[in-house]
């Protein structure tokens, strides 16, 4: 955690709680630690911007260097209102874009999804240069909502039906000129390299392509018994790898990765307020209930994902196992569930909580602002703030209770 009590506290006071806070130092030092991915042949280092698209963050990463990995219609716009020059974003959507013409003429790069969307580039941008996202047929996550490789997965044209890829831009007299692969978030670099193989391998089944893009999906430890990533070593592999890869082929591919939770996870946090305390009796447990939950921390209610919980006693009080649970009327609102099984508990042993303390919930960077369940029993959007400098900037406002209502249309 990069707060202090006291910091905590002015946090508290000056915005209430919840509050996302953000520490500046640490999403430099991560972006850093990235750009300096081993490479043969040139590196570009994208965004994955929908684990956190916040405005701050964006044009932090802006004056960083970094490039944009957008995954939405709306998330290119936003990007370009950051300041982000066309040519920096690219669009990889789950969706067929509704803006498809417009973005390539801006220049916008676009990473076709599906045949379906190459279809539609050829017929909106004939004899253009396209990526396409292919995938290799392999994954890793924790769970299989973590997972976007493999039989499993609808993410990319899957590899087996590259031949029809091939055709639909011969059809229309498009390149493909990129090509990319995202595995997902799983905890196993040597599955990541292994893709990595996979994918240099169907670039050389497409003599056009330039730029490799390996996604990201690096695992970030949140927890005190997890182990990061370690971009250094997955790094000097792919590097052999293209070096190898040119040897054969004579080709040197430009490597892009695009990693989100790696750049901000650790960077933030949701400061939290104990708003209760109950148990239910010998053999049973004791729940801290804090005023921040699945609304803004999804992750661990989704499946069961693990964030670090401190509660900032203001005295010196014996430990106790504690499940941590947030304010929403809904039996899935837990906050510690058993890494193992979403649906069991699992007690963290803190200084036993009293109503009014301070917690902090870590790790809270990445797909939680982002991925929140907005609105749930009407709590208002919780603020975000930036630690810079010993400073606290505001960097969105709490939602009001009639910006909630702005959009309903009265009879």
């Amino acid at each position: 955690m990069f707060l202090t009590n006291t910091t905590a506290t002015q946090v508290r006071e000056r915005f209430g709680t919840p509050c996302f806070v953000y520490d500046r130092s640490t999403l430099e030092s991560s972006a850093r630690n990235a750009l300096a991915f081993p490479n043969a042949f040139g590196f570009t280092l994208r965004f994955a911007m929908k684990s956190n698209p916040n405005h701050a963050i964006l044009k932090l990463f802006l004056d960083l260097g970094l490039h944009i990995d957008a995954s939405s219609d709306h998330e290119v716009e936003r990007a370009l209102r950051a300041g982000f020059a066309p040519a920096k974003i690219q669009l990889t959507s789950q969706a067929p874009s509704k803006n498809l013409a417009a973005h390539i003429e801006r220049g916008v790069l676009y990473n076709a999804c599906s045949l379906l969307q190459l279809e539609n580039f050829g017929k909106a941008c004939p004899g253009r240069e396209v990526s396409i996202r292919i995938n290799a047929g392999l994954g890793s996550g924790s769970t299989n909502r973590t997972n976007v490789g493999g039989p499993g997965s609808s993410f990319g044209i899957w590899h087996e039906r590259l031949g029809e890829a091939r055709d639909l831009a011969a059809k229309h007299g498009v390149k493909i000129t990129r090509l990319h692969s995202h595995i997902g978030s799983g905890t196993d670099p040597v599955v990541w390299k292994r893709v990595a193989r996979m994918s240099l391998g169907i670039a050389g089944q497409l003599p056009d392509v330039k730029v490799l893009n390996l996604g990201g999906g690096f695992k970030v430890a949140r927890m005190p018994n997890e182990k990061s990533t370690d971009l250094q070593d997955i790094g000097e592999n792919v590097r052999q790898e293209f070096m190898e890869f040119r040897q054969r082929t004579g080709r040197a591919l430009h490597l892009e990765i695009e990693p989100g939770t790696a750049l901000v996870a650790n960077a933030g946090c949701v400061v939290a307020s104990v708003i209760d305390v109950v148990d239910t009796g010998k053999g049973g447990y004791l729940f801290a209930k804090l005023d921040t939950g699945m609304n803004e921390v999804t992750r661990p209610s989704l499946y069961g994902a693990q964030h670090p919980i401190d509660v900032l006693a203001a005295e010196e009080r014996p430990s106790a196992k504690v499940v941590f649970v947030g304010p929403c009327c809904e039996s899935g609102d837990i906050l510690t569930p058993a890494p193992s099984d979403p649906e069991a508990l699992a007690p963290r042993d803190v200084p036993r909580p009293k109503t009014g303390d301070l917690a902090v919930v870590g790790g809270a960077g990445a797909y939680c602002a982002a991925m929140s369940t907005l609105n749930y029993n009407s709590y208002p959007q919780a603020p975000e703030v930036m630690h810079e400098n010993g400073a606290l900037r505001l960097v969105r406002k709490r939602q009001t209770f009639e910006q909630m209502l702005a959009n309903e249309c009265s009879e």
